[in-house]
């Protein structure tokens, strides 16, 4: 047994454990196996190199230290273990980027940080072996958090059918994979956790199981984080495995912040628009997950087999739209009508029913009709989130430039460089003018006290989000043509802690005007469809003079991102697939869309066309019954 007093150990080779070596260090923070950039034999193309090696069968125990093998050393892997089931890591912390800290006499003598994007090395991302590789062994992992972004991944398992158990395992901002399993029999994974960070992860895959088998995650937290800028297809692939089994799958992209500024104290649910489009992709089946929270989901044992090719596994049949005919049109089908875009949403709809549409990450506005097709409308760095069309035919749009975001508005029959922007009013009045409200709203009281020591009980989330809705702006935004007012919720604003893509020199801004996949514009008086995100429920609620909301009505257990309501009184909800209720809240049908819906709304003529926004691609459907009129009339394409 070797117990280490805090300090930075400069290792220059591989440190090989017997098989009952066992190693103790005082705290993973501040007490390191440190290897210096550059070190010979970690360079160059061969095979990994462990700057700590466990052997085969040994009984180890690694406890209490931190791994770090520097920025440029591409042939290392931070722990190579082939230990068996009754070893044990704990409390291990693998260096290189988020909580890393170095003293500054370490950093200055072994690392050279002037010309690297790390943070405390120089160094290419991804381009070093795993941080922790475990082959032909297994044991139990408990306590390990493992973010360096120098590796290729957090957590390598590879030939293996020695069980192994995991217990809360982070494995953070690795550029293509955080946990990945090859080959792997028998293992257990207990409330794991993953983070994609918006520079260093944003197309990375939390985790990949190939050729594996009777392989367990319980718990698991699959985070992105909310300054996220684009959408990734899936946070779990699978590929060739089975009897995969998934107990409480928790796939998100929201996160509380707390904050006193100018605006005063107060705390915010940042919703993040950029979660996993699929919670688990099935490579060899051709299946997706798209339920984001869910129980328990089972990866069968056997696949079914092709007949016509011994062997092949084949794709099963797929599921179709169930029940659509009920409210789609006789012979109408999911088409799509373009593609190709980075992440779109923020529709709106014009008097005339064209449709226009905002790619945030490419700073793109959009208009289309089944005349004209796609029209690139504005195409500058104004930061567009959601439209709203005016009666006159100006576009409102809600952006996230400047440290309270801004809105501004446009013709689009004027010069490109045209444009007003609005300053917002103190709340009053506005007789005439239509409601501008989020579709979808997040609230989830995080960051606050919610037990009331009256009655000790707690505030529930309907709660919260009656409360919120019904509570006055104190300014608003009104159009020039006096048609719209859109009340101006509080932007809560992050300051900037380093440089991401997408981000000004005032950091990122969050609200609910902002969060939202789209906004929808009604008359006070009028019932309009909402969405209360952290409860997953679709409401009805009527609009008051004031912009709130009143008499909440429950429509269905399923909310989403969005929702669209016909004259048949049928609500369209966007939650993976679009799911059709009608106005009693029965599930009348499900249109299956090739990817995930983020925001749903009708136009074109007769505003009998649903368009479905997906992150990538616009769809359209045709629907027996027209949607709701805006607040103005409708007339033809």
């Amino acid at each position: 047994m070797l117990y280490f007093p805090i300090g930075y150990y400069i290792v220059r080779d591989t440190i090989a454990l017997k098989s009952d070596t066992v190693l103790i260090g005082l705290h993973p923070g501040l007490t390191q196996l440190d290897l210096p950039d550059r070190s010979p034999g970690y360079q160059g193309v061969g095979e990994p190199k462990a700057l700590l090696l466990a052997p085969q069968n040994g009984h180890n125990i690694v406890s209490g230290l931190g791994i770090f093998t520097g920025g440029v050393n591409p042939r290392a892997t931070g722990i190579l273990w082939m230990a068996g089931e009754e070893s044990l890591l704990d409390d291990v912390q693998f260096h290189g980027f988020a909580g890393t800290v170095l003293s500054p006499a370490v950093r200055k003598t072994f690392y050279d940080a002037s010309g690297g994007r790390g943070q405390f090395a120089s160094g290419r991302w991804g381009a070093q072996y795993p941080s922790l590789w475990v082959t032909r062994g297994g044991g139990t992992f408990n306590n390990v958090w493992s973010p360096n972004t120098f590796a290729r991944s957090g957590l390598y398992v590879s030939d293996t059918t020695t069980p192994g158990h995991v217990y809360q395992l982070s494995v953070e901002h690795h550029l293509s994979v955080e946990i990945q399993l090859d080959r792997v029999e028998n293992w257990d994974f207990n409330a794991p956790q993953t983070e994609e960070e918006a520079q260093t992860s944003p197309e990375a895959v939390a985790i990949a199981i190939e050729q594996s088998k009777n392989v367990t995650f319980a718990n698991y937290h699959g985070y992105r984080v909310t300054r996220s800028r684009q959408p990734f297809a899936t946070a779990i692939r699978i590929t060739n495995s089975s009897d995969i089994r998934f107990r409480n799958g928790h796939i998100k992209s929201e996160n509380g912040y707390a904050i006193c500024d100018a605006n005063g104290c107060g705390r915010f649910l940042r919703a993040g628009k950029f979660a996993f489009d699929n919670a688990v992709q099935d490579v060899t089946r051709h299946l997706d997950v798209r339920e984001r929270e869910f129980a328990v989901l089972d990866v069968a044992a056997t696949a079914r087999k092709n007949t016509d090719q011994p062997g092949a596994i084949s794709e099963p049949q797929r599921a179709q739209s169930r029940g659509a005919a009920t409210v789609v049109a006789p012979g109408a089908s999911i088409r799509k009508l373009e593609d190709g875009f980075s992440a779109i949403a923020g529709a709106t709809v014009d008097g005339a029913g064209t449709l226009y549409f905002a790619d945030r990450s490419q700073q793109r506005i959009f208009s289309w009709t089944a005349g004209r097709g796609l029209t690139v409308v504005r195409d500058a760095a104004h930061d567009p989130v959601n439209l709203v069309a005016t009666k006159s035919g100006e576009i409102l749009v809600v952006s996230s430039a400047g440290p309270q975001g801004t809105v501004y508005l446009f013709d689009p029959g004027k010069p490109t460089e045209a444009m007003t922007v609005l300053s917002p009013q103190p709340a009053a009045p506005t007789s005439g003018a239509a409601v501008v409200r989020p579709v979808n709203i997040w609230v989830n009281g995080e960051l606050e006290d919610q037990l009331d020591p009256r009655t000790f009980e707690y505030t529930t989330l309907a709660e919260l989000f009656t409360r919120d809705v019904a509570t006055p702006a104190p300014r608003q935004y009104v159009s020039p043509d006096g048609s719209l007012f859109l009340p101006a919720t509080r932007v809560f604003q992050q300051g900037p802690d380093d440089s991401y893509a997408g981000m000004d020199d005032s950091g990122w801004r969050w609200s609910h005007n902002l969060d939202a996949y789209g906004l929808i514009a009604a008359m006070p008086g009028r019932r309009i469809a909402v969405i209360s995100g952290a409860e997953n429920r679709t409401y009805t609620a009527v609009v008051q003079a004031d912009g709130t909301l009143r008499d909440l009505q429950l429509v269905a257990e399923r909310g989403g991102e969005s929702v669209a309501v016909d004259t048949a009184g049928n609500f369209y909800v966007a939650n993976g697939q679009v799911f059709v209720y009608d106005r009693r809240g029965a599930l009348v049908g499900q249109i299956d869309v090739p990817e995930r819906p983020v925001q749903l709304l009708f136009g074109g003529t007769g505003r009998r066309t649903l368009f479905i926004l997906t992150h990538h691609a616009l769809y359209a459907v045709t629907t027996r019954a027209p949607g709701e009129t805006q607040p103005w009339s409708v007339g033809k394409d």
